[in-house]
C-alpha cells in the first residue's frame, strides 16, 4: 500500500495546530496559576504581620496594665517585697485613678496622698522601706492610668 503525502501532511499540520493552540493555553493556565500562588502568599504574608501587630498591641496593653513587673529588675530588692508593693500601688491607683475621673479631676496621680506616703501593706520584714516606696509607686502610677482610663 502507498501512502497519500498529502495526508501525512494534512495530519502533521493538525498536530503542530493542536500543540499550537495547546501551548498559550497552559502557559495561560501556568500564569493564572502563579498569580494565584503570589497572592496567597501575600495574604499569608499579611497575615502573620496582623497576627505580629495583635500580639505586640496585647504585650503593651498588659505592661501598660501594670502586669509585666520583669521591668523593675535592677532595682534590687526580693521577689516578696517586689510584688507586694507593685501590687498594693496598682490596686490603690487603680481606684484613685477611677474616683478622679469619676469627679472630672484632671490626671495627676502625685497628688495622692496613698502615692506620696507609698507605705500601705509595707512591713519590715519585706526589706528596705524606701526601696519598697520606689516599687508602690511605680504599681500605683500603672494602676492610676489604667483607672483614668476606664480599665
Amino acid at each position: 500500500m502507498r501512502s497519500n503525502g498529502k495526508g501525512l501532511l494534512k495530519g502533521a499540520s493538525l498536530l503542530a495546530l493542536g500543540v499550537l493552540t495547546l501551548v498559550p493555553a497552559t502557559s495561560a493556565n501556568a500564569q493564572t496559576w502563579r498569580d494565584n500562588q503570589r497572592e496567597r502568599e501575600r495574604q499569608e504574608r499579611r497575615e502573620e504581620r496582623r497576627e505580629e501587630r495583635q500580639e505586640r498591641r496585647e504585650e503593651r496593653r498588659e505592661a501598660r496594665r501594670g502586669r509585666d513587673w520583669g521591668n523593675y529588675g535592677n532595682w534590687g530588692g526580693n521577689q516578696q517585697l517586689r510584688q507586694t508593693a507593685l501590687n498594693a500601688g496598682y490596686n490603690n491607683g487603680i481606684e484613685e485613678g477611677r474616683r478622679d475621673r469619676q469627679r472630672n479631676e484632671r490626671f495627676n496621680f502625685t497628688d495622692e496622698s496613698d502615692y506620696r506616703r507609698a507605705t500601705e501593706d509595707y512591713s519590715s520584714r519585706l526589706g528596705n522601706k524606701a526601696l519598697y516606696q520606689r516599687f508602690f509607686r511605680a504599681g500605683f502610677e500603672n494602676g492610676y492610668r489604667d483607672g483614668w482610663n476606664g480599665y
